[in-house]
C-alpha cells in the first residue's frame, strides 16, 4: 500500500499541537491508554482492514 500524501497540510503543526496537548498532565499509563484508545478510534472510522494492516506494518517498520 502506498500511504496518501500529507492530506493534513497545512494544519499538520496544529495536530500534533493538539496531540501534546492532549496528554498534557496525564501519567505515563494514562498517556498509553489515551494513544489505544486514539489508534483503535481512528482505525474504526478507516474502516478499511487491508489498510489499516498495512498502515501497521508501515509503523513497525519505522524502528527498522
Amino acid at each position: 500500500m502506498t500511504i496518501a500524501p500529507d492530506r493534513l497540510s497545512p494544519h499538520q503543526d496544529d495536530f500534533y499541537s493538539a496531540l501534546m496537548d492532549a496528554h498534557t498532565g496525564l501519567a505515563e499509563a494514562q498517556s498509553h491508554a489515551l494513544n489505544a484508545r486514539l489508534v483503535l478510534l481512528m482505525a474504526n472510522h478507516i474502516g478499511d482492514l487491508p489498510a489499516l494492516q498495512d498502515l501497521l506494518q508501515t509503523a513497525r517498520g519505522y524502528d527498522d
